[in-house]
């Protein structure tokens, strides 16, 4: 009798054990499907915008790119790109609440003169997120405009590298951000000490997030 109340503590301990191991493991596990999410709907959310802007190039007349020439405001020239894309994206202007906020992934946050502050956002029509920017560029080689996109709407963590990601427009390509830095700044900007905005590049390629 002995015996078998002692089997049935062990039994017991081993079962407790093991809750105990799961349940240290579940926010972890629940973390990193979250984190897969994301960037599964980023990868997706990059593809797209690549097809787009191929499409927009293809059909864009000599009229629509004199007039964007000529826009005298970068406000101007973003109205028209936005004018560009809503039929693609199906954009709508977002009214969200003074508490949603972006953040860089070092918990910095966005300031208003940052580059990658943008004024106005817009969902799409697969609920996402998104942001216009025009870039005054000096030349034909320098980015036209810059778009942002956070991937899991209004909800948090609203955070660059997790849920927010974005890319680079030139006149012939589209490029995520942090292609064109060198590959050794990719993994320590995608960590919890760098901003996150290099993970639009790093994920695209195959990096993983650095603690």
């Amino acid at each position: 009798m002995g015996k078998k109340r002692f089997w049935k503590l062990q039994y017991s301990v081993t079962i407790f054990v093991i809750i105990g191991v799961l349940l240290m493991l579940a926010p972890v596990s629940i973390e990193s499907s979250r984190q897969a999410y994301f960037i599964s709907r980023w990868k997706e959310t990059f593809s797209r915008m690549e097809y787009v802007l191929q499409v927009i190039r293809t059909h864009i007349s000599d009229d629509m790119v004199k007039n964007y020439n000529q826009a005298s405001t970068p406000e101007e020239k973003e109205q028209i790109v936005l004018m560009l894309l809503k039929p693609y994206l199906r954009l709508t202007p977002a009214k969200l609440p003074r508490s949603y906020k972006i953040s860089y992934m070092d918990k910095k946050k966005v300031d208003s003169d940052d580059t990658w502050h943008f004024k106005e956002y817009y969902y799409t029509d697969k609920g996402i997120i998104a942001g216009i920017k025009n870039l005054n560029r000096k030349s034909d080689k320098e980015p036209v405009f810059i778009m942002m996109f956070d991937v899991n709407g209004i909800l948090p963590p609203n955070t660059w590298g997790k849920d927010v990601y974005g890319i680079v427009v030139y006149n012939a390509r589209v490029t995520a951000i942090g292609a064109e830095e060198p590959m050794d700044k990719l993994p320590h900007d995608c960590s919890t000490s760098g901003r996150g905005l290099y993970c639009s590049y790093y994920y695209l390629i195959g990096g993983e997030f650095e603690e």
